[in-house]
C-alpha cells in the first residue's frame, strides 16, 4: 500500500490553499509563499498569510482545481494583522478567459465546501 499524497494538484478538500509570488512596482519578483483562502468571488479573494503584504505590490497567484492550474495577477487592496497571521483582500487584475472559467468552478466548489462545513 502506498503512503502519502501523490497528486500533482491541489485536491478539492484542500481548496483553501494557494501559492503566490510578490511583485514590486517594477514587477521584480520577491517572496514566494503559500496562503489560505478565506473567501472567494470571481473578482477577488480574501486570503490569510504568515507575512504582511503591502498595498504597493501585486501578487502572481496560482490556484489548482482538479487537473487545472490557474495563474492570475491581483492587486492587494488591504492587509491587516489578525492574531499571528495577516488577512489581505486581493482584487484580480489579470486572468485569461480560460482561467476565469476554471476559477469560476473553483469559486463554486469553495462556496459549496464552506456551506458543507457549516451544515456539518
Amino acid at each position: 500500500m502506498a503512503h502519502g499524497e501523490k497528486r500533482k494538484f491541489i485536491r478539492l478538500d484542500s481548496l483553501h490553499l494557494l501559492d503566490y509570488i510578490v511583485l514590486d512596482r517594477e514587477r521584480s519578483k520577491g517572496r514566494y509563499s503559500m496562503g489560505r483562502t478565506l473567501d472567494v468571488s470571481v473578482n477577488g479573494i480574501k486570503m490569510e498569510t504568515v507575512y504582511p503584504l503591502s498595498t504597493d505590490n501585486t501578487l502572481e497567484i496560482t490556484v489548482g482545481i482538479e487537473e487545472d492550474l490557474v495563474d492570475m495577477e491581483g492587486r492587494i487592496t488591504y492587509c491587516q494583522k489578525e492574531g499571528d497571521r495577516f488577512v489581505s483582500g486581493i482584487e484580480f487584475i489579470r486572468m485569461s478567459p480560460e482561467g476565469r472559467r476554471v476559477f469560476r468552478r473553483y469559486t463554486e466548489a469553495f462556496k459549496q465546501q464552506q456551506k458543507d462545513l457549516q451544515d456539518y
